[in-house]
């Protein structure tokens, strides 16, 4: 574990300090620290920066209450840089936005991003404005008995290509499965954000376990 004073801060006595979400990994903002920023936020588990332009501390969501709590500071190679990961509560940018990173400047031509919360995001959009032709629509409208059924539909699919040791058709059927088991969230109101909550307590309660076991 480094120390502060392993650090490498610039000739005005700060380090740029990437933001991150826990959860999404994306990319919030990028803040400078000096030292009593980064000590601030080690004693007190939440984000503090060093404000350039008004030559003054500054706590993440002092007034806008969006705290960032640290989960993990990390140095680069060169030890003149900060990644810090958080559990943010509220938008990360002045202006409201999820992220200060949303002007877009330059994208690759036919470059097609993914991730499961645009996944989500489409699958909301479709319950909240159906659009005519739409297979996700379609699902909606025939409501919770039909999802249900295809989700059944896909499992047994998985299975059945599993036992086949088909990886390719198994990770095919899976990619439905989890399709269908997301409408089934929308339907429920059930979010990403929940799943991925529950997962992370188990985590935590596994590592407890295992750390139980290891030491009778």
């Amino acid at each position: 574990m480094l120390n502060i004073e392993e650090l490498k801060f610039d000739e005005k006595g700060l380090i740029p300090a990437l933001v991150v979400d826990a959860k999404t990994k994306k990319v919030l903002t990028l803040a400078y620290m000096n030292r009593e920023s980064l000590q601030i936020s080690l004693e007190e588990g939440r984000t503090c920066f060093w404000s350039r332009s008004r030559q003054e501390l500054w706590r993440k969501g002092e007034t806008s209450g969006n705290i960032q709590k640290i989960v993990s500071i990390t140095a680069d190679c060169d030890k003149d840089a900060l990644m810090v990961v958080v559990d943010k509560n509220g938008p990360a940018c002045h202006l409201g936005e999820d992220s200060c990173f949303h002007n877009q400047v330059f994208i690759q031509e036919n470059y097609q991003s993914f991730s499961m919360d645009s996944l989500m995001e489409l699958i909301e959009g479709r319950k909240a404005e159906k659009k005519e032709g739409s297979y996700t629509t379609y699902l909606f409208e025939k409501g919770i008995d039909k999802i249900l059924k295809k989700i059944g539909e896909e499992a047994t699919e998985v299975i059945i290509a599993a036992k086949d040791k088909d990886n390719q058709e198994t990770v095919y059927e899976i990619a439905d499965l989890a399709y269908h088991v997301m409408v089934l969230m929308v339907e429920a109101g059930i979010s990403l954000e929940n799943v991925r909550d529950e997962l992370a307590s188990r985590h935590v309660i596994d590592h407890k376990v295992k750390q139980e076991k290891m030491t009778k």
